[in-house]
């Protein structure tokens, strides 16, 4: 017989903590890590650097049984969290129930990130159904947005607020993906290279040779090789047999844009580990490890997939 118990064990949790003040934050997530180790639990903290340092702080000698991570490097790309972070956890566990708090919005994002780390708060959802896991996503109420706070509320099911925990009545996380599956305008200056799959060499070739150009060198020539023929070959294969190639450089970074016909039926596409001996299907996924971010926009026309690399 399956008791209460054993259903909430099994469960997948994933609140929101709303908090105002460092001490309320620390107060939280030591108590929240504190009772997964109680209970035998793995327990990952993925947050930002000065938060990282309070709960470290607040753990004292228990910090040395939990995994730490500066979510400002793991999670520097949104769609990087998933696969590499939380997936990655979880998966290293799997007769557990595992407890890992996750912070990937901050008051330093940007508005060109955000769009990316809404849909991962959502996609958070598909990522875990079903699996023994609980996952706390904090957001600093005195620094963020209106609609960030507001996002929060849809793409996560259970909201703890001044110490008291809560069903979201507005949870709907399906409509923030597709909320922010936003169009994607080029820059006016881009730079336009068409393929087909005589091309490929050509393209990758040029998509090299602009970026350093543009200011990139070392590994970052590299990890444009490796993201523009993945890209590309995906766009052949899977996209219409063709595609095109938009480059330019904007705020301190070199954007690539590969626009093609196919489009992505799977919502977490690229954010899902692929299953042991699986051959292919981790082409967007290296994109995403690569790439400092990427941004999507699918449609029964076409796929863009867009991705930023740090000067």
């Amino acid at each position: 017989m399956t008791t209460a118990a054993d259903e909430k064990h099994e469960k997948f949790v994933h609140p929101a903590l709303f908090y105002r003040t460092g001490q309320e934050y620390a107060d939280h997530t030591v108590a929240f890590v504190r009772e997964g180790l109680a209970l035998g639990e793995p327990v990952a903290v993925a947050v930002p650097g000065p938060n990282l340092d309070l709960i470290s702080s607040g753990l004292g000698p228990d910090a040395a049984d939990v995994l730490l991570l500066d979510m400002t490097e793991a999670g520097r790309n949104p769609g990087r969290i998933i696969p590499g972070v939380l997936r990655a956890f979880a998966d290293a566990h799997p007769h557990a129930r595992v407890r890992i708090i996750g912070e990937p919005i901050w008051a330093g994002r940007s508005s060109v990130e955000y769009p990316a780390c809404a849909q991962h708060e959502a996609l958070i959802n598909a990522a875990f159904e079903g699996r023994a896991a609980t996952i706390l996503c904090p957001y600093d109420e005195s620094r963020l947005d209106a609609d960030v706070l507001a996002d929060a509320r849809i793409t996560h099911p259970t909201l703890i607020a001044e110490g008291r925990e809560r069903a979201s009545d507005a949870y709907d996380w399906q409509a923030v993906v597709d909320r922010y599956n936003e169009a994607l305008a080029p820059a006016p200056d881009a730079v336009v290279f068409p393929f087909g799959s005589a091309e490929l060499p050509d393209v990758r070739h040029f998509a090299v040779d602009l970026a350093a150009r543009l200011g990139l060198g070392g590994q970052r020539l590299q990890d444009t090789e490796l993201a523009v023929a993945e890209l590309t070959t995906n766009s052949v294969v899977h996209g219409g047999g063709q595609g095109t190639l938009w480059m330019w450089a904007e705020d301190g970074q070199v954007v690539c844009e590969v626009r093609d016909q196919g489009r992505l039926i799977d919502p977490l596409a690229g954010r899902r580990p692929p299953a042991r001996g699986q051959i292919g299907g981790r082409g967007l996924m290296l994109v995403h490890y690569v790439a400092d971010l990427v941004r999507l926009h699918t449609t029964p026309a076409g796929t863009t997939v867009r991705f930023y690399l740090d000067l």
